[in-house]
């Protein structure tokens, strides 16, 4: 089982149950998770991604080494942006990155987004693009941030060759045909925020299991309400399979170039 997003470090609004990493990688060893692609709540409003980085990596390697895969984050609206992705890649030696527009104030239509995604699928990174973080209805009235149109994504998907693109956070968005839209794209989606019951279901008699990826939102989230959505829909045999882990396999199977 692989879950490809969880969070390292505090949420900025509250304390979350497991939000130390020694007791995060606990909790997920025991619910049998293999793997878990980690970013870092620090990302959202840090201004020294750098810092936020170093210590990503750092918590990584010393509670979950094999364990947490570190995805560094880039701040395109922040000076010099295009040296902490390098930072992720050559440096950390991370397979990817995790962006988050609306924190940072930019729309996926902005030019650099789409001169990030060049630059990530030229170095082999996977980028992922979280729509949100919470529910709106919950955000601190000082910091109400709208979730990210993910429509400038069916022009960008295809002019970029080699992208490895994932939408975290968006299945509650992203329906219809959007969804499918940007899954003949190459869009790989995780299902932490798909509600409604036997709603997994109905995403995959709609795009398959190929695009879905297992992703739990914890500690946000609670981590049994991810195993629950593929067992409420039915969900078993090949497709549970591919969900639970060899998408996510096979979405980082080639190693990120390193620089020579």
């Amino acid at each position: 089982m692989i879950d490809t997003n969880v969070s390292l470090s505090r949420w900025p609004f509250r304390r979350l149950a497991n939000d130390e990493t020694p007791a995060l990688v606990a909790a997920l060893r025991a619910i049998g998770v293999t793997q878990a692609w980690a970013g870092s709540f620090d990302a959202l409003l840090h201004r020294d991604v750098a810092a936020v980085n170093a210590r990503l990596a750092d918590e990584c390697r010393r509670h979950g080494a094999g364990f947490l895969v570190p995805f560094g984050a880039v701040n395109l609206r922040l000076p010099d942006w295009e040296e902490d992705l390098r930072r992720c890649h050559e440096d950390h030696r991370m397979p990817g990155v995790r962006l988050h527009p609306n924190y940072h104030g930019y729309g996926l239509d902005d030019p650099d987004f789409a001169r990030l995604l060049r630059m990530a699928a030229e170095r082999g990174l996977v980028v992922q693009v979280a729509l949100k973080m919470e529910d709106e209805r919950t955000h601190h009235p000082l910091v109400r941030v709208p979730p990210v149109d993910s429509a400038p994504l069916l022009k960008l998907l295809p002019a970029v060759a080699g992208l490895r693109l994932v939408v975290l956070n968006g299945l509650r968005d992203v329906r219809d045909a959007a969804l499918e839209g940007l899954a003949k794209a190459g869009a790989a989606f995780d299902i932490a925020m798909l509600e409604g019951v036997g709603g997994l279901g109905r995403v995959v008699a709609k795009v398959g299991a190929a695009p879905l990826l297992f992703g739990s939102h914890s500690p946000f989230f609670v981590f049994e309400s991810a195993v629950l959505k593929l067992r409420e829909s039915g969900i078993e045999g090949d497709a549970a399979r591919a969900i639970l882990g060899e998408n996510a396999r096979r979405l980082i199977s080639i190693s990120p170039r390193q620089k020579e």
